[in-house]
């Protein structure tokens, strides 16, 4: 039987090598930690980029990465609810998981309630003022007919290039800003704008910048909460006993920007 807690992640960037471990030492890291929880999870977010490319094919999707897929089918089997997010580096995900696993795929963002708490959850990319250029680019990729025309190049040569182009960016293809505070951060304000707009929210939860941050809103109610990643922090989040925290995995000490 599933437990009662939600456990909240992103930010895996499988399939490529990190700063400090390959990709296969990381998969095996994410695995001891999914078996770490599986015991008290009632529902498990992965809240996008947790492939440092995907792309379905119609008979084909990427190579790799086994032992996190069979773990994913086992949380499955034992009840799990599991929600997968499309990053910025996963975009293309398609129904694979969802006809082979049971995992709800979420395009954008997705308003979670649980026990009277309402959570905003989104991997972040594109939200909030700037980032011109990328969200270009982001209407670019999505497009139907663009997908449509990469999905007739041969396998081989496509995952290969767009593994390349990754690898180009930087180290696993992560570079954000850094924190410069709250009047800099897209994602905060962001959230600033949606409750001025829209209805109350608890818990704002993100992945995309690769920093651990938990900040109170002007309301002095909502936060914002940014996940890290299981790269440099281990880093997660769960919401127990009517209270959301961050966490690392197998780190001692996890620095949380709080102001």
């Amino acid at each position: 039987m599933p437990g009662q807690n939600l456990y909240f992640a992103s930010d895996f960037h499988l399939g490529t090598d990190g700063l400090s471990e390959s990709s296969q030492e990381r998969e095996k890291k994410i695995v001891r930690w999914l078996d770490y929880i599986k015991d008290d999870c009632k529902t498990l977010f992965l809240v996008g980029d947790c492939f440092d490319f995907w792309f379905e094919f119609k008979e084909v999707i990427p190579k790799g990465n086994i032992r996190f897929l069979g773990k994913l089918a086992e949380l499955r089997d034992l009840g799990i609810e599991i929600h997968l997010f499309h990053g910025n580096h996963d975009m293309w995900i398609k129904d694979y998981f969802t006809t082979e696993l049971g995992i709800i795929i979420h395009a954008s963002y997705l308003i979670f309630e649980h026990n009277g708490k309402r959570i905003f959850i989104s991997h972040g990319d594109g939200l909030g003022p700037g980032d011109r250029k990328y969200k270009i680019l982001k209407r670019v990729l999505r497009n139907p007919l663009n997908k449509w025309l990469f999905a007739r190049l041969h396998p081989n040569f496509s995952v290969k290039l767009m593994r390349w182009i990754s690898q180009k960016k930087g180290k696993l293809g992560i570079k954000q800003p850094n924190y410069q505070g709250k009047e800099k951060e897209w994602l905060y304000l962001f959230c600033e704008k949606y409750l001025k707009n829209n209805d109350y929210v608890d818990y704002f939860i993100f992945g995309h910048r690769h920093l651990v941050i938990d900040l109170l809103l002007d309301n002095q109610k909502s936060r914002y909460i940014n996940l890290g990643d299981m790269i440099s922090f281990n880093s997660y989040a769960v919401y127990k006993d009517n209270s959301l925290s961050v966490k690392s995995f197998e780190n001692e000490h996890l620095e949380i920007i709080t102001s």
